[in-house]
């Protein structure tokens, strides 16, 4: 078989699969399986339009929050405190060991060790001239 690379510029859904579908195999091989469960918590307005709140999934036996967005008129109210909490209570219903997520160092790394979240990792200069902040919190063991 020759094998050959090629560079796409602007990949497809099609052939982001293609490379996503292998690795998936193989990584359920090894780990018994590696089913993903995303959710929502969706902060709402009175007219029932989205402004904002928390997406993430469970997978591995941890919970990744990908997102968390408070709206600014909400900001001061807890809303953000009030969707970690939520998050949590759902890892704990799925026994998830823990937490993980990650955050630009002019978003909100003292938010989450406020809630007790430990930096495990740091990338310095993503973006220029800032850090990414890497987190977790362990629920289980």
């Amino acid at each position: 078989m020759t094998l050959r690379i090629e560079l796409s510029q602007n990949p497809t859904e099609e052939q982001r699969k293609a490379i996503l579908e292998p690795l998936i195999a193989y990584n359920d091989a090894r780990t018994g399986g590696s089913t993903s469960e995303p959710f929502a918590l969706l902060v709402r307005d009175e007219h029932d339009a989205i402004l904002g709140g928390l997406y993430g999934r469970v997978i591995f036996q941890w919970m990744y929050i990908e997102l968390l967005c408070v709206p600014e008129q909400g900001r001061g109210q807890r809303i953000g405190s009030e969707l970690m909490a939520m998050a949590e209570n759902l890892a704990k219903e799925k026994n998830c060991l823990g937490i993980w997520l990650d955050t630009f160092d002019f978003q909100a790394p003292a938010f989450y060790e406020k809630l007790g979240f430990s930096q495990f990792g740091e990338i310095v200069d993503y973006p220029p001239g800032h850090s990414r902040h890497y987190f977790q919190k362990r629920l289980i063991g």
